[in-house]
């Protein structure tokens, strides 16, 4: 294996986490008929049933504004030549500039890439902030890759889509496989075409414009909603038991401002295997941190019990939080969950038919559009601030991600229990509503 970029401990951590900069493994687990695509479809026409679009309205929604695929050919280190293919997909900018992360991943495609643009243009619609949505990839596997091939490969993709890229136009964000080296390498690589531009891209390092607390933003998310839901519904956080699959970048700080409200994290796991705490305790969350980066596992923490991720979903416990791989609650399995909350931190954890399982057992599903926007919030304010050259505080930050995000809450549950619907089609129905009256403003498939 060559050089990597980063340590083998860093790809094991953040292996089961969409979430997190860095992947090991693929992520994908569907169950016998459904995709990424089919559930971004299904929950798309459910919504657009909600607010009872026409057929105009429906195809101008679902259809990507601009799909881009390109051949990057790179010169590796041994001197050979080869050719990687990497994507852009811009699904809508009726509200803004088109927001979405970059994944460098053995298994990227357009249609992943499709389905994953127009859940961001949902998400960025349901938090209000003045994006719309995108995602982009490259077909690699970045543990096989030396900090200089990754560097020339992040640079040959800006090269050859920098002209639909701008802070104005499209701004990306990591995602599986990335991290804040590669913005950096994308900032420096536009703003040598186009000027300095530090609001092209975000979650870039703090030396050159990045936003404090950024890293931690879909973690303390989480934990927001969550916080909001308990509020709401007369529910206290105290010794609330969580599980929580996926011990990554958003799963560990998940973790850690759950516990600082109270709850008891009573097992985790990660892609070689989980924990349970003994007797039901609450484990320590920042020993178990520490154990996970020096180990590159939770797994062997001195103490606890072994689970298997499958038999995570079942153990008995208050809420439980998907927050690693996508479709990992399916019609074979959803009838094992004993948690009264679904939290959902990871992207598409729920297929379509398991959520029908989980509403009639009584659980309540907190929506990922909802739950894990932390993070597309927190570049909206890093996309603010390089725009003003300005400086967030961490605290500020703080400040203003709770307010979007019990603000969204607020709107969802309203809806949800006005029309007697779950939670996750009203937070669908309120973005796609908002979505479609910005393309009727513009004169695009206004209602008839």
């Amino acid at each position: 294996m060559k050089q990597a970029l980063v340590t083998t401990k860093e790809l094991q951590v953040a292996a089961t986490d969409p979430g997190s900069a860095l992947c090991a493994t693929p992520i994908t687990v569907y169950g016998s008929t459904w995709t990424a695509e089919s559930i971004v479809s299904r929950n798309f026409e459910l919504a657009a049933d909600l607010v009872a679009l026409n057929e105009e309205q429906r195809q101008v929604l679902r259809t990507p504004f601009r799909e881009t695929k390109v051949s990057l050919p790179v010169r590796m280190d041994d001197g050979t030549m080869e050719v990687f293919t990497g994507y852009r997909v811009q699904h809508s900018g009726a509200r803004g500039p088109a927001k979405g992360g970059i994944r460098f991943h053995p298994v990227v495609d357009e249609a992943e890439i499709r389905a994953l643009a127009q859940v961001m243009t949902w998400k960025t619609a349901l938090v209000d902030v003045p994006f719309g949505g995108a995602k982009g990839g490259i077909a690699c596997d970045p543990a096989q890759l030396s900090g200089a091939e990754l560097e020339r490969l992040t640079r040959r993709y800006v090269a050859r889509i920098h002209r639909v890229l701008g802070p104005y136009r499209d701004v990306p964000a990591p995602d599986v496989g990335t991290n804040p080296q590669v913005m950096g390498w994308i900032l420096d690589e536009f703003s040598s075409r186009q000027g300095y531009s530090p609001a092209c891209v975000t979650s870039k390092p703090i030396e050159l414009g990045g936003l404090r607390g950024r890293n931690q933003a879909t973690g303390r998310g989480v934990a927001i909603v969550l916080s909001e839901h308990a509020d709401s519904t007369g529910l206290s956080l105290a010794h609330l038991k969580v599980v929580i699959q996926g011990f990554g970048n958003v799963g560990s700080n998940a973790a850690r401002f759950l516990a600082e409200c109270g709850c008891d994290i009573v097992a985790v796991s990660d892609v070689f295997g989980g924990i349970r705490s003994r007797g039901g305790r609450g484990l320590p969350i920042d020993e178990l941190i520490e154990h996970a980066a020096r180990r590159g596992t939770v797994a062997g923490f001195p103490g606890a019990e072994p689970v298997s991720n499958e038999d995570l979903l079942g153990l008995d416990c208050d809420v439980l939080v998907p927050a690693a791989l996508e479709g990992v609650l399916r019609g074979d399995n959803a009838r094992k969950v004993k948690a009264k909350i679904v939290l959902e931190a990871a992207n598409l954890p729920t297929t379509p038919e398991a959520d029908e399982i989980l509403g009639t057992m009584g659980v309540v599903v907190l929506p990922d559009l909802l739950v894990n926007a932390g993070g597309v919030i927190a570049s909206y304010f890093e996309w603010s601030q390089n725009l003003q050259q300005a400086r967030w505080t961490e605290d500020r930050v703080s400040e203003e991600l709770d307010h979007y995000l019990r603000h969204a809450y607020g709107a969802v549950a309203r809806r949800a229990e006005r029309e007697r619907i779950s939670l996750r089609r009203a937070a669908y129905g309120i973005a796609v509503e908002r979505v479609a009256r910005a393309e009727a403003l513009r004169g695009i498939a206004a209602s008839r």
